[in-house]
C-alpha cells in the first residue's frame, strides 16, 4: 500500500509492507535518497515486521515546504506518520539523515520506539562536516542536483560496487538527481546543526548502531564512540560498505541487523 499523507503543513509519500498486523518497523532514508533504498531489505524485514517506509521531506514523491528545516521538522513528521498510521510504537531503522532522525525521535518519544537502528550516521557537526555541507549547498545553488551526483556515489558506495554493478549505481543515482534542490538544501541545514551527542547518555531504549568499513562521512571509530556512550548500545561494522551500507552489501548488511531484530 501506497499513497501521501498529509503532516504538519506538507505531504509525505509512504509505502507499507508486510503482514498486517505483525510488530511495526519504520524506515528513514538518507539525504539524496528516497524509500526505494531500502528495496534491498524489504523481504528480509517482512519475515517478522509490518513495514512502513517515506520519503523524508524535499525528497522522493514527498513535497518540499520552504526551509531551512530543523530536526524538530523531521522528527515532527515521524510522529506525525505514527499517528496517522495507529502505530503507537514501533522499531526505527533509519540511515544517514535518518539516522540522526530515529536518535531525535527517540531523545523526544522514547515511549514510541522500542528498538532505534541507527546506520551510518554522526551524532554532531564539528567543523570539516558543516563545511562539507556548505560546499554541496552552494554547488547545487550553482548547477542543480546534478553537480553532487558523482561525489555522493563515490562517498555512498564503494569502488568494487560500483564497477560491479552499474545498474544499481545509476538507480542511486537517479534518486540523487530526483530529489529537490530546495529540499535538499533544506535538510543540510538541519544537519549543519546536529547536536545529539551530548544526549547519547540519556537513551534508555537499545539502540543498534551499524556502519560500513569504509564509510568516511560517518567513520567506524566515530560511530562506536557513539555506542560505547548509549547505555545500551551496540555496534557492528559491514564489511565491504561505504556510507549507504545497506545497498553497498545488502547481504552483510542483513546479517548485521538480524539478531538485534530478532529474524531468523
Amino acid at each position: 500500500m501506497s499513497g501521501k499523507v498529509a503532516v504538519n503543513g506538507t505531504e509525505l509519500n509512504t509505502r507499507i509492507d508486510g503482514a498486517e498486523g505483525a510488530d511495526w518497523i519504520v524506515l528513514s532514508n538518507s539525504l539524496g535518497a528516497d524509500l526505494t533504498m531500502w528495496e534491498p531489505q524489504i523481504a528480509f524485514l517482512a519475515r517478522k515486521y509490518q513495514i512502513l517506509r517515506y520519503d523524508t521531506r524535499g525528497h522522493g514523491l514527498s513535497n518540499a515546504p520552504a526551509g531551512p528545516y530543523h530536526f524538530d521538522d523531521l522528527v515532527g513528521d515521524i510522529v506525525g506518520l505514527m499517528d496517522h498510521f495507529g502505530i503507537a510504537r514501533a522499531t526505527f531503522m533509519g540511515l544517514s539523515l535518518g539516522g540522526m532522525s530515529g536518535l531525535g525521535l527517540a531523545l523526544s518519544y522514547p515511549d514510541q520506539v522500542k528498538k532505534l537502528v541507527c546506520c551510518d550516521a554522526r551524532a554532531d557537526a564539528p567543523a570539516a562536516f558543516v563545511e562539507g555541507w556548505n560546499q554541496r549547498s552552494a554547488a547545487i545553488r550553482k548547477g542543480g542536483m546534478e553537480a553532487v551526483v558523482s561525489g555522493s556515489l563515490e562517498r555512498w558506495l564503494t569502488e568494487g560496487f560500483r564497477s560491479a554493478d552499474p545498474a544499481a549505481t545509476e538507480r542511486c543515482a537517479a534518486m540523487i538527481r530526483s530529489t529537490d534542490a530546495d529540499g535538499y538544501i533544506a535538510c543540510a541545514a538541519a544537519l549543519k546543526r546536529l547536536d545529539y551527542l551530548k544526549d547519547l547518555h540519556k537513551l534508555e531504549l537499545p539502540v543498534l548502531y551499524v556502519v560500513g568499513d569504509e564509510d568516511s562521512g560517518a567513520p567506524p571509530q566515530v560511530m562506536k564512540e557513539m555506542a560505547e556512550q548509549t547505555q545500551n548500545g551496540e555496534f557492528k561494522i559491514v564489511p565491504n560498505a561505504a556510507h549507504i551500507a545497506n545497498i553497498d552489501n545488502p547481504s552483510g548488511f542483513n546479517a548485521a541487523i538480524a539478531g538485534f531484530l530478532d529474524i531468523a
